[in-house]
């Protein structure tokens, strides 16, 4: 693209290392923007469907005169908008945020240095003390789906039993791990046409709590079916979910929480914990139950019913797909950002 600077509208930053949650939601939404403005991607994990950018053609943009909005999700993201634009680089900048606490001092000062604030939830938005723009985070819904049939896709696994229950993140302590591994040492001995699988990276600092939770697992003798998968590509996690009957979000606290919605598009029954954007998206009773987060007994209540009857929640699961499709599809969510970037370009 010879004159890629000049028709530019849209930078997608990622200047973070490590796969996180915000690097999915960005890698999600990106491509559909760029259905809807030119834009380019600027650092790892670039996805499919947005063009790249790299640091030659980055430096060539210092010429340019007319606007050109940089989305930022992170600091360091902020903080690189903020300085270039005090050099005569002519940008928007918009940040969005999900997190659900109090800002430190370096993020109020950046994020009021913004020309636009998104946040994923209304308790996102509480925290800005800005005006915001409330936009949930979306999901796919081709490849988040259910599969042709639900029994084959977990027979593919080899793990014993006839259905699956989920709880996917990073294992620790925030994610809710131990609480989750703490209700399928209680349910399982009791289903035994159940098998609990947990998708997830185990970083060095965690490696401590994830030994303790093996070890909780070889205790009760559930090693067969307690499954720590460790970190897989996202095509295999993405299978995982079809494979699963009932999906737990067991969070403590989470920015937005995405694995909900992509349980839920994929078809799985949800528990989910009252952290992240659980209560926007969960209708209490219809399309998942709400706990309270870091609740092992509440967890072990409102499981047990699907566990025992697995047709009501395939039915649930149903339900929770319906909504997702109706209220947080990418498209949804791509046009709405797009409303909030006109105006800056």
């Amino acid at each position: 693209m010879a004159n890629f600077p000049g028709d530019l509208e849209l930078i997608v930053p990622n200047l973070h290392r490590r796969y996180s949650g915000v690097t999915a939601t960005n890698r999600m939404v990106a491509p559909r923007l760029a259905k809807l403005f030119r834009a380019a991607w600027f650092g790892s994990d670039a996805p499919e469907g947005v063009a790249r950018l790299d640091v030659a053609g980055f430096l060539k943009l210092w010429r340019r005169r007319t606007p050109l909005i940089l989305h930022a999700r992170r600091n360091n993201e902020m903080i690189a908008g903020v300085l270039l634009r005090a050099l005569g680089w002519p940008l928007k900048l918009v940040f969005t945020s999900a997190a659900q606490r109090h800002h430190s001092w370096i993020t109020r000062w950046l994020i009021r240095r913004m020309d636009a604030i998104i946040a994923t939830s209304d308790i996102s938005a509480s925290f800005l003390k800005v005006k915001a723009t409330v936009i949930p985070h979306g999901v796919d819904t081709d490849v988040y789906a259910p599969p042709a049939d639900r029994a084959a896709a977990f027979a593919e696994s080899g793990l014993p039993g006839r259905y699956a229950i989920g709880c996917f993140g990073r294992v620790r302590a925030q994610k809710g791990s131990d609480v989750f591994v703490d209700a399928m040492c209680r349910l399982l001995p009791r289903y035994p046409d159940f098998t609990a699988v947990i998708v997830g990276a185990i970083t060095p600092e965690q490696m401590p709590f994830a030994n303790d939770l093996k070890k909780r697992i070889e205790a009760a003798g559930l090693q067969a079916r307690i499954v720590i998968t460790g970190e897989l590509p996202i095509v295999q996690v993405q299978r995982w979910y079809q494979r699963l009957t009932i999906y737990a979000f067991t969070s403590r606290n989470e920015g937005f929480g995405l694995t909900l919605i992509e349980a839920m598009a994929a078809g799985s029954a949800l528990v989910a914990s009252r952290a992240g954007a659980a209560e926007l998206v969960v209708e209490d009773g219809v399309t998942g139950v709400l706990i309270r987060p870091g609740d092992a007994d509440a967890l072990v209540a409102a499981l047990e019913p699907l566990m025992r009857d697995p047709a009501a929640a395939l039915a649930m699961g149903a339900r929770g797909r319906a909504r997702v499709l109706a209220k947080f599809s990418l498209d949804a969510e791509a046009a709405r950002i797009g409303e909030v970037y006109r105006p800056l370009l």
